[in-house]
């Protein structure tokens, strides 16, 4: 017997738009007459990441999740021609964005998704309706163990033991440990997520347009001041759902953002990184209740 939720959830589409020299995949459900939630994955995903999420919001929002140039089943061009950089990523998505005749949207934003939506947001406060934040950092204080350790070899300048970091978190064993890490229950964790992941790795070039960007996410660390002040003079509504228990940005970073968004909503999970795996139907309710406030 199906439930209710089932019965109105809205058939998904899997589409692409070509934007400058990259196609961009993205799914894509739910009524545009909706609210609009773009969801911006992290590292080592893709959209693949929200297809849970998706289906059990889809009769309430439009939901739109795209890949990055370098990531799922968008477009990889070579480095080369084709600058990736964190800043440049962030500018492809706000050109998908526009390409879509979006006017009004509300970013979720995990990982990776957090340095390229806070880059968009600065730029066009107004486009920006509420935030989803979910294991994305813009604090000193949310960067966990495992950042502080890369942070401290290449601080040292130890080459050899970065990139052997680096290859690890790129192998299936890496991708999967930032999956389970962390959780409550790893065996809600399903394989599906990170064998896709390693797949997608395993195309050519792939990897080392991971190491460029990588290298790049130091980039991000001297504009957490200015996200942060775009946060304090704007105040979106937010809300903050976190697995306390990640060690790539753990628990802190979650409650530092209550130092510049007051009446932001916070919500701190017996989880790890990827949160949708263990905790996907309760952010999901989370997240129609936080809209429903909105009106």
């Amino acid at each position: 017997m199906q439930t209710e939720n089932t019965q109105t959830q809205q058939r998904i589409h899997y589409r692409s738009a070509a934007i400058g020299p990259v196609n961009i995949f993205y799914r894509e459900a739910g009524d545009p007459a909706k609210p609009t939630l773009l969801l911006l994955h992290g590292f080592p995903s893709s959209s693949h990441m929200f297809r849970n999420l998706i289906n059990w919001l889809s009769a309430d929002f439009h939901l739109i999740a795209p890949d990055y140039p370098g990531f799922g089943h968008s477009s990889a061009p070579a480095p080369e021609g084709f600058e990736y950089s964190f800043a440049h990523l962030s500018e492809v998505m706000e050109a998908f964005i526009d390409s879509l005749g979006l006017t009004e949207v509300s970013l979720y934003m995990q990982d990776y998704g957090g340095p390229i939506g806070f880059r968009i947001a600065t730029r066009r406060p107004k486009l920006v309706k509420a935030l989803v934040i979910q294991n994305a950092n813009a604090f000193m204080e949310g960067l966990g163990p495992d950042v502080q350790a890369i942070g401290a070899m290449a601080a040292a300048g130890g080459v050899d033991g970065l990139d052997e970091a680096i290859n690890y978190m790129m192998s299936v064993e890496g991708i999967k440990e930032q999956y389970v890490f962390g959780t409550a229950d790893p065996d809600a964790v399903s394989p599906d997520s990170y064998l896709m992941d390693h797949l997608f790795f395993e195309n050519p070039g792939i990897r080392a347009i991971q190491k460029i960007l990588f290298d790049n996410y130091s980039s991000n660390f001297p504009l957490y001041p200015e996200w942060q002040q775009y946060l304090r003079e704007y105040q979106p509504p937010a809300l903050i759902t976190w697995g306390a228990n990640d060690k790539i940005f753990h628990g802190p970073g979650a409650l530092a953002y209550k130092t510049v968004l007051p009446d932001a909503e916070v919500h701190l999970f017996d989880g790890g990184h990827f949160l949708l795996e263990e905790y996907g139907l309760e952010v999901a309710g989370l997240i129609r209740t936080f809209f429903q406030k909105l009106g």
